[in-house]
């Protein structure tokens, strides 16, 4: 779609830069109509969702289960009262216990990534008694405070001081790790595999050295599974193929598939002593609300039903193949793919180009977005329930932009 026919042309009110933005990606339109994994402009042309949400919608755009769940919702309860517990808390927490592998028994519910690893980095203070957070070069862990401080990015300083004591390694580096995890860590934070960073993606030895290192010197290991989890990776989740065991796991928003705004912070319970301790010192007005809880528990069950780490594995290996065949093609110019899954990022050399990937792969009826860390890549997020037929259609228009 050009500038000139772009229906954000003449909006009233939109940052420039936005619009600006929006149009180098090809994506100045308004969204319409949205349904599995695809959506709609309002002049009705169709688009494969490959951005979704960011991995919010990994069922897909307006998932049966989970829409129909709001509706019934809204007819017999509300918000609630977030310092209280109602029996949509209370279940979707104990689903959430029998779901998620391992003794991540507690939950505490938030409206966002980034609030939900800032609960995660409080609590990793508060239950430790120590202050430093120690993480890895290349994440990308929300918006808010502690979140944005831990992320690479580099327009967080434009916000002033940032939280203190926070210390950034090399990413895969166990040396590093090793000088950095003191008697002074409260955490060691991990992306299993950077979305935002060509999919860059820790090894299994790298992980369980970072867990026993964790062990032996008495701090916490946090998992933020935001982008891979719920089958994103081929896996239910990806800290299982790695064999990892964390203290405490943070769940994006795909927890309520796109549908209500809730994530999670998930904790053993000799963490969640902290809290016991020192009950309502950590709260979120809307994080848990009873309608979104609702919604959580039915994404949860239908994650559960459809088990869609299955499909995300087997139509993702046939994706990372043809892309990669495609990537090898003379004179192509992607460099490689990396991912799992249905998480794939292509390494187009610069920014510049990433952008005009994305714009002709709108123009193919394919919505991609370059990564936030790694500018110079493009990151493909399908739904996971996606047919080997519309992988085929991905391919296609890759093919086409090239």
């Amino acid at each position: 779609m050009s500038a000139s026919t772009s229906p954000l042309q003449a909006s009233p009110g939109l940052p420039q830069g936005r619009l600006e933005r929006l149009r180098a990606l090809g994506h100045d339109f308004l969204e319409g109509r949205r349904e599995g994994a695809y959506l709609w402009d309002m002049q009705g042309h169709r688009y494969l969702d490959a951005v979704s949400g960011a991995g919010t919608h990994n069922l897909g755009r307006r998932p049966e289960a989970p829409v129909a769940a709001l509706r019934n919702a809204l007819r017999d309860t509300d918000q609630g009262n977030f310092p209280m517990v109602s029996i949509e808390k209370a279940r979707l927490a104990e689903t959430l216990a029998g779901f998620v592998p391992g003794p991540l028994e507690c939950a505490v519910f938030s409206v966002m990534r980034g609030e939900a690893m800032d609960c995660a980095c409080k609590v990793a203070r508060g239950r430790t008694g120590r202050a430093e957070l120690v993480t890895v070069d290349g994440g990308w862990y929300g918006q808010t405070g502690f979140a944005l401080t831990l992320s690479e990015r580099a327009d967080k300083t434009c916000f002033g001081p940032l939280i203190p004591e926070v210390r950034i390694v090399p990413f895969d580096d166990i040396s590093a790790a090793e000088q950095a995890v003191t008697a002074r860590t409260a955490a060691f934070i991990l992306e299993p595999l950077q979305a935002e960073n060509n999919c860059r993606a820790a090894m299994p030895e790298y992980a369980g050295a970072v867990a026993q290192l964790c062990r032996d010197r008495g701090a916490l290991l946090v998992v933020d599974e935001t982008q891979t989890n719920f089958g994103r990776t081929g896996h239910r989740f990806a800290f299982e193929a790695l064999g990892m065991s964390p203290d405490i796991l943070v769940l994006g928003e795909a927890l309520g598939a796109g549908v209500f705004p809730i994530a999670a912070t998930l904790l053993t319970q000799d963490v969640n002593r902290f809290l016991n301790a020192h009950p309502l010192i950590h709260l979120s007005t809307f994080g848990g609300s009873d309608i979104g809880c609702r919604v959580a528990l039915s994404a949860v069950e239908t994650y559960a039903r459809l088990e869609p780490w299955r499909n995300a594995s087997m139509v993702g290996a046939r994706l990372l193949a043809d892309l990669r065949e495609t990537a090898e093609r003379p004179g192509s110019p992607i460099r490689g793919v990396a991912g799992a899954g249905l998480l794939l990022s292509l390494d187009c050399g610069t920014e510049e180009a990433a952008a005009a990937l994305c714009r002709r792969a709108a123009d193919q009826g394919l919505l991609v977005l370059p990564g936030a860390v790694a500018r110079h890549t493009v990151v493909l997020r399908p739904s996971l329930l996606i047919t080997e037929d519309e992988a085929d259609a991905i391919v296609t228009a890759v093919r086409a932009c090239l």
